[in-house]
C-alpha cells in the first residue's frame, strides 16, 4: 500500500522517542511526518507553523461567514463613495 507524505521530512516513532527536539529541528520549521511501521501516523508541527495553520483556519471560517451573509436578503450594499 502506498501513502502520500505531505512534507519533505519524515522520521520514525523510535527516532521521535529517542530525540524529540532533534526530530522537530530536522524539519527546519516545517512539519515532520512521523511514521509507524513505514506508514504516516501523524505530523509533528513546530509552534510557529501550528499558529500559522490556526490563522488560516480562522480566516477560512471568517470567509465562510462573510459568504453566508452576502446571500442574506437583509444584506445592505454600500459603496465607498457613499460613505
Amino acid at each position: 500500500m502506498t501513502f502520500t507524505i505531505l512534507t519533505s521530512t519524515a522520521a520514525s516513532i523510535t527516532e521521535l522517542k529517542r530525540n524529540p527536539m532533534g526530530t522537530v529541528a530536522d524539519g527546519r520549521g516545517n512539519a515532520v511526518a512521523i511514521l509507524n511501521h513505514n506508514e504516516p501516523a501523524f505530523y509533528c508541527v513546530p509552534p510557529e507553523l501550528y499558529a500559522y495553520y490556526r490563522e488560516l483556519a480562522e480566516d477560512d471560517e471568517l470567509n465562510r461567514i462573510a459568504d453566508e451573509r452576502l446571500v442574506d436578503p437583509e444584506f445592505i450594499s454600500v459603496k465607498l463613495d457613499e460613505l
